[in-house]
This record gives structure tokens, sequence and C-alpha cells, in this order.
């Protein structure tokens, strides 16, 4: 007999995406966006040490995503109870529109997921390989339970792309505030040694490109078409190198131990 598939399992799309060296784009696209709605961006303000450990949050963002996708169904809903009971402590009040906040709350809960499984998945199509759109949906699908582990409620997630995209594009307020000024040169430039700041720059570019326009103006990013071909190039021999230098994440080779093929 198998051993516990866990919340997807090796036939899911989640298992073929998330080990791929094409999700840091997507990940760094997930930040950069999911830090324009102002009450999510206050909580990571008030609430996290993004400032001190500029690599803290998108460690944890990863941990979070491989574990809930190779851990097994018990650690998964481990982390997922842990996350929530962090959310409880997340609170307080957004000095830019006044609003009280709470990381708890479904909407800034469903808002932070739907933008990272988009994110994820538009940077796998791009420059992790092809994809159908029937797979793109189900991928989409799968992501309903890693929502579900934070206690959003399974029916108001969306399970389709034309879902996702109809949900993402209806979301009001989104601005950027001074916090995420501030925040958006941690994540494009964050403290690393200057022989490495050239090979960041190519992740880093690349999920600037592909943020959708109306977003990438917000921030007054520059974007210059005419060197798009040269950034998918340049992103996508980068993933390739990764992919084939470095070694199987190690949650990926626990996960293939505990469930042979």
């Amino acid at each position: 007999m198998g051993g516990d598939e866990g919340l997807f399992g090796p036939g899911s799309v989640a298992w073929r995406l998330h080990a791929d060296p094409s999700m840091l784009v997507g990940g760094l696209r997930a930040l950069l966006i999911q830090a324009l709605h102002p009450l999510t961006m206050a909580g990571v303000d008030q609430h996290s040490s993004y400032r001190s450990d500029p690599w803290g949050r998108l460690r944890r963002t990863t941990e979070y995503v491989m574990t809930a996708t190779y851990g097994s169904t018990e650690r998964a809903e481990a982390l997922g109870a842990a996350v929530r009971q962090v959310h409880q402590r997340v609170r307080g009040v957004d000095p830019v529109t006044g609003l009280r906040y709470s990381a708890g709350d479904p909407e800034l809960l469903l808002w932070v997921h739907n933008v990272l499984a988009h994110s994820l998945l538009t940077a796998y199509r791009r420059y992790g390989g092809p994809l159908s759109v029937a797979d793109a949906d189900r991928y989409v699908g799968e992501m309903v339970e890693m929502a579900a582990l934070v206690g959003i409620a399974r029916d108001d997630v969306p399970s389709t792309l034309d879902a996702l995209r109809t949900w993402l594009r209806s979301v009001p307020g989104l601005r950027l505030t001074p916090a995420a000024r501030e925040g958006v040169g941690t994540i494009l430039a964050p403290p690393m040694p200057l022989a490495l700041r050239p090979v960041w720059a190519v992740p880093a570019v690349a999920a600037v490109g592909l943020m959708p326009r109306r977003l990438r103006a917000m921030y007054g990013l520059p974007w210059f078409p005419p060197a798009e071909p040269a950034v998918r190039l340049t992103t996508a021999s980068l993933v390739l190198a990764l992919r084939l230098a470095l070694p199987e994440p190690r949650p990926v080779r626990a996960a293939r131990s505990r469930v042979p093929a």
C-alpha cells in the first residue's frame, strides 16, 4: 500500500508545478501584487519582521506552499492550524484608509490566496513549461484545498482559471501605500552579496514583467516592451540551469519516498 498522499498526491498538477524553479518568479510576483491591498500591507508592515529579516516572508511562503503540497495530510493540517493561530493576533488599523483589519478576515485571506495561486500558475506557464487550459483549471481547483487550510470556505474560492481572473479583476481599493512603496524595495533588491545581485535581478525583473500593466503602473516601475524577449530568454535560461543544477527539493524527495509511484 502507498503512504499518505497529502492534500494533492503525485498525480496532481500542484506536485508538478510547485517543485519547479519558476516558482521563485511566481512568489515574487505574488508579494508585489499582494502588497497593493492596503489592509494586507498594513498587517505585514505592523506585525512582520521583514525589515530586520527581509528573507523571512519569502521563506515562510515557500515553506507553506511546499509543506501543504508535499507534506502528509497531518502535517498540512497542522500547518494550517498554526497559520490560523498566528492570524488571530494580527489585527490593527491601516493608517492610510483608517480601516480596521484582521489577518483572519476571509476577504483578506482570499486575496492573499488567489494572488498566490494565480502568480504561481502564471510564472509556470511563462517559464516552467507548457500547461494546457484543462490542467490550468485543474490546478486552480486543487488550490482550493490549500485555501481551506487557513480557514477559507471552499465555496468562496474560485475553482477555475476564468473564475479566478474574474475575481482578481473585481477587487476594489488597490493602491500604493507608503508601506508598499517601502516593501517593494525589499522585494526587488534585498540585502545580499554584491556578486549575487545580478542573479537576483533576473527573477525580480521577470516578476515585474508578469504583473498586470495597471498594477505595475501603481508602483511606477518602468517596463520596456522591446526588452521583453531578452527578459524571457534570460529568465528561461536561469530556470533551466537551476532545474538541472539543483537537487530535487527535500520535501519532494520525502514525499516520493512516502508515496511510492
